[in-house]
C-alpha cells in the first residue's frame, strides 16, 4: 500500500496529463482543419516512407494537415509513454512534449521513434531499474530517429530489421551517455541530449558510410504558410498567457509577480520553473516566449513552416525549464549580429532555425550577463552551420550539439578569465534532480558555485 506521502508526490502534477491529451487533440484538430482526411492519410504514408535527415519539412512533402496529425500521433505516444511509465511529472515533462510535438513536424514520425524507445526500455531491464526515470531520455533520444528511417528505407544493405536493431542500440546506450554529457556542460547547454546524440551520430554516420551507404543532408522547406501558422501559434500563445493569469487559481497580480521573479533567474540547468514558480508564471512564460519566436521569424523575413514552428514549440517547451525573455533575447541578438558581418543571410533556412534553437545557450546570458549571451549566439550562428554536414543531418538536435561545443569552450574561459574562478563540475546529480516534483527555491543567478583561484 502506498504511503500518503508517495500518493501526494504522484498527484502533485497529475492534472497535467489530461491537458497534454487535450494538446494532442488540438494538434489533430488543426490538421483536419487544414486538409481533407484522404490527403492526411496519403500524407502520413509519405511521411513514414521518407528518409528524415535535416531538413525534411513534413509540411512540404505531405501537406500541413498530415504534418500536424503526425505531430498529434507522436505527442499522444509521448503522453502515453510518460503515463504508463509512471514518470514523475514536472517541468521536464513539458520540455519533452514540446520537443516531441515540434520535431514531429520535421523528422520524427509515429513509426521511427519506437525502436529507440524500446532500446531505452531494454536498458532499464538490463539495469533492473524502473523505466519511469528514463522515459524522458528515451523520448528525447528520438532525435536520432532519422538514422532508423534511413537504414530501414535504404536501397542498399539497409532493411527494416537493420533499422530497428540500430534504433535499439541507440536507445540502449543513450541514458549513460546523456548522464555524462549533462555534467560536462555545467548546465550551460539546455539541449544536453542533443549534444549526446551528436556524438552518437558522429560514430553512426561514418560506420554507415563505410558499409557502402551514402547518407546526405536534405532540403525540403515549405513557404507561404506564414499567415496560417502565425494565427494558430499566436492563438495558442495568447491562450497560455490568459490561462496563466486567470485559470490557475491564483490572483492575476500574483501570477505577474511570479513571472517577474522568474525573469530574474539564470536558467542554468536544472531550472525547473514549474517547481520553482508554479503553473501560472510558467504558462505566462511559455506564451510570451512563443510570441517572441513568432516575431523573430517574421521580422527577419523567415518562413513559418514545419521546422520553424517546431522550433517555436521547442522554445515554448523549454520555457518550463530554463528559458525566459531575459536570457533568450541576447542570444538571439548574437545570431542577428552574425547576419550583418558574416557571409550568410538571416533568411537562410539553417539560420532561421539557429535564431530559435540558439536559445539552448540562454543560461550563458542569464548566468554571466547579456554581453556573453550575445557572444554565445554570435559563435553559435556559425558553428551550427557546419556541424550538421559531418553527420548528414541524422541528428535532429543539431543545434544542441553545436550549443554543447560552444558551452564547453565558453564556460571555463569566462569563469577563469572574466570571473577569476576555477571551473569545476557541479556536484549535483542532475538526472536525479529531474526525477523530483517537490517545490524548490530559485537560486540566486549571481551566485557562483565554482572555486576561487
Amino acid at each position: 500500500m502506498k504511503t500518503a506521502q508517495a500518493q501526494l508526490k504522484q498527484a502533485r502534477y497529475e492534472r497535467m496529463i489530461p491537458w497534454l491529451w487535450g494538446y494532442a487533440l488540438l494538434l489533430a484538430g488543426a490538421g483536419f482543419l487544414l486538409s481533407r482526411p484522404r490527403e492526411i492519410l496519403d500524407g502520413l504514408i509519405r511521411i513514414v516512407m521518407t528518409e528524415d535527415a535535416l531538413i525534411t519539412d513534413y509540411v512540404l512533402i505531405a501537406g500541413p494537415g498530415a504534418a500536424l496529425v503526425n505531430s498529434a500521433l507522436v505527442t499522444a505516444s509521448a503522453v502515453a509513454v510518460l503515463s504508463l511509465s509512471k514518470d514523475v511529472l514536472n517541468g521536464m515533462t513539458l520540455v519533452v512534449i514540446g520537443l516531441m510535438s515540434g520535431f514531429s513536424l520535421f523528422g520524427k514520425n509515429f513509426v521511427n521513434i519506437w525502436p529507440i524507445l524500446l532500446g531505452t526500455w531494454l536498458y532499464t531491464k538490463y539495469r533492473k531499474e524502473p523505466f519511469g526515470p528514463y522515459a524522458n531520455i528515451g523520448l528525447m533520444a528520438t532525435a536520432l530517429a532519422p538514422v532508423v528511417s534511413y537504414i530501414a528505407l535504404d536501397n542498399g544493405w539497409g532493411t527494416p530489421v537493420w533499422g530497428t536493431l540500430i534504433g535499439l542500440v541507440i536507445g540502449f546506450i543513450m541514458p549513460p551517455l546523456a548522464a555524462y554529457t549533462y555534467r560536462i556542460q555545467n548546465g550551460m547547454n539546455l539541449y544536453n541530449v542533443g549534444f549526446a546524440c551528436g556524438l552518437v551520430a558522429f560514430i553512426c554516420v561514418p560506420l554507415i558510410s563505410s558499409m557502402g551507404a551514402t547518407p546526405t543532408t536534405n532540403y525540403h522547406w515549405a513557404e507561404g504558410m506564414n499567415r496560417t501558422f502565425a494565427l494558430m501559434l499566436g492563438t495558442l500563445c495568447v491562450s497560455l498567457i490568459l490561462a496563466g493569469f486567470f485559470l490557475c487559481r491564483k490572483p492575476a497580480w500574483a501570477a505577474w509577480a511570479g513571472y517577474r521573479w522568474l525573469l530574474m533567474t539564470s536558467g542554468r540547468a536544472p531550472s525547473d520553473y514549474l517547481r520553482m514558480f508554479g503553473t501560472a508564471p510558467t504558462l505566462i512564460n511559455m506564451g510570451v516566449n512563443g510570441l517572441i519566436g513568432i516575431a523573430v521569424i517574421l521580422l527577419i523575413g523567415g518562413d513559418l513552416n514545419g521546422p520553424t514552428v517546431g522550433g517555436i514549440l521547442t522554445l515554448m517547451g523549454f520555457s518550463a525549464f530554463g528559458k525566459h525573455a531575459g536570457n533568450i533575447l541576447p542570444v538571439m541578438a548574437g545570431v542577428v549580429l552574425g547576419g550583418f558581418v558574416m557571409h550568410w543571410s538571416l533568411d537562410d533556412s539553417a539560420v532561421q532555425l539557429a535564431c530559435l534553437f540558439c536559445t539552448t545557450l540562454a543560461p550563458i546570458a542569464g548566468y554571466f550577463g547579456w554581453p556573453y549571451g550575445v557572444l554565445a549566439g554570435f559563435l553559435h550562428s556559425s558553428v551550427v552551420l557546419y556541424t550538421g554536414s559531418p553527420v548528414a543531418g541524422m541528428n535532429l538536435y543539431n543545434n544542441g550539439f553545436s550549443g554543447g561545443l560552444v558551452a564547453i569552450v565558453l564556460y571555463p574561459t569566462i569563469i577563469a578569465i572574466a570571473r577569476r574562478r576555477k571551473p569545476v563540475l557541479k556536484d549535483e546529480d542532475y538526472f536525479e534532480n529531474l526525477e523530483q516534483d517537490k517545490p524548490v527555491t530559485p537560486p540566486d543567478k549571481k551566485e557562483l558555485e565554482e572555486e576561487a583561484d
